[in-house]
């Protein structure tokens, strides 16, 4: 991976941030939060965050971090908003906070009552004690985070540069797990999140940035050198057909369905979405889960698969066992949670078509996009993970979690409006 980093280019954020009367550390940071969400193989539209951590006029440590409902590659300072950090920082040692005490303490921490909710990662942003921190999603990464038992290759290949945070749900519990193990890491640069994503963090916005890029890098590497070809992004190239287009819309818009209003299709195909395809296993692979967490939220557990010439029939019976599969995951998961869950809407979200392509699913054409591409980058992860070893994502009990988080809901439902 090559650092988009270009001088002329961060001096003109800074002098834009300037004229706007803002740091030149918010300028930076809205420069590199850009750089990192328009590489596809690093963040996709809402995922990652960003922030910096600044000194007010008045002498007040403030940290900008990434609101929710901002995508990194068209962020602005808006999508930035200021908190106080005192009061993040006494969280850390205060008692345990439920989602909305969370959520309540990051509102009341911020300097624009009107500003977006932080993101649900700032209070570990706040704990690491570094002027900027970058969070992504990388292709490379999750194609080796997405794996069992990897702690000591981790360490194999990063020794002690990077610490390893054990899979553990975004939020409250993330930030004070991960705050722990980097102070028995004082010296590391990052931090390595099993089944999630990598961490890292300087003292300015070039190393932060291009310290992510060199542990992707490393982690391309690991990739060749174990014989694994990690494909980059792949525009769609397969033929469509159009007859089964057809009869999928007709099968989802029946009466009663979900998207009885209408759906848009997002059809894809591409080589590694058909090397993905074509696994006899396909099925199996896919009900493992998703190559990150918060990917639920816009594509469900798992997709529904279908054979290429598909009638409606079969396509009708493919939709029942999706829904009754979807049923019996939800009351077997909503049984041991402390609090009533009430069931989504039991459709699927990507329909895999045999050894041809993906139809990622949307009321509208941004969610049916947004997963599409979700899934172009997924297949590419699965197939690298599958060539490394055995593609081993979140377990059913923590996809639930997440996918059923209350704070994953509120932030869909804001990229929705």
């Amino acid at each position: 991976m090559k650092s988009r980093w270009n001088d002329e280019d961060a001096a003109r954020y800074v002098e834009a941030a300037r004229a706007a009367g803002q740091s030149e550390a918010l300028g930076l940071r809205i420069y590199t939060s850009r750089i990192i969400g328009g590489d596809p193989d690093l963040v996709l539209h809402g995922g990652g965050n960003t922030s910096v951590k600044v000194t007010s006029a008045d002498g007040e440590a403030l940290m900008h971090i990434k609101g929710s409902g901002w995508d990194l590659d068209t962020i602005e300072a808006p999508g930035l908003p200021a908190v106080r950090l005192a009061p993040l920082l006494e969280a850390r040692d205060g008692p345990k906070l439920s989602d909305p005490d969370m959520v309540a303490l990051l509102r009341a921490s911020l300097i624009d009552t009107h500003a977006p909710n932080p993101s649900v990662e700032a209070l570990l942003h706040a704990f690491l004690p570094f002027a900027f921190v970058d969070h992504t999603h990388a292709t490379a990464i999750l194609a080796l985070a997405d794996q069992p038992d990897m702690r000591e290759t981790v360490k194999r290949i990063y020794g002690d540069r990077l610490a390893y945070v054990p899979y553990v749900m975004p939020g409250f519990d993330l930030s004070i797990v991960a705050d722990r193990i980097y102070r028995d890491h004082p010296g590391c640069e990052g931090l390595w999140l099993e089944n999630h994503g990598l961490f890292t963090f300087a003292a300015d916005a070039r190393a932060s940035y291009e310290l992510m890029i060199e542990f992707v890098t490393m982690a391309e590497e690991e990739l060749q050198r174990a014989g694994v070809k990690l494909t980059g992004p792949q525009p769609s190239d397969g033929e469509e057909d159009a007859a089964l287009r057809a009869r999928l819309e007709n099968a989802l818009t029946r009466d009663g369905s979900h998207f009885a209003n209408g759906v848009i299709l997002d059809y894809r195909s591409t080589n590694a979405i058909r090397e993905h395809a074509s696994k006899e296993n396909v099925e199996a692979i896919g009900l493992r889960g998703t190559v990150t967490p918060d990917h639920v939220i816009r594509i469900k557990p798992w997709p529904m698969v279908i054979e290429a010439d598909a009638k409606e029939a079969s396509i009708d019976k493919a939709l029942a066992a999706y829904a009754e599969r979807y049923r019996a995951y939800f009351t077997r998961n909503a049984a041991r949670t402390n609090e009533p869950k009430r069931i989504l809407d039991v459709y699927p979200r990507v329909v895999l078509v045999r050894g041809k392509g993906i139809y990622a699913l949307g009321a509208t054409a941004k969610a049916a996009t947004i997963g599409g591409d979700l899934c172009e980058q997924a297949t590419r992860v699965i197939n690298a993970a599958e060539a490394y070893g055995r593609f081993t994502p979140i377990g059913e009990a923590d996809l639930f979690d997440m996918e059923y988080w209350s704070l994953e809901q509120a932030k869909l439902q804001v990229a929705a409006q």
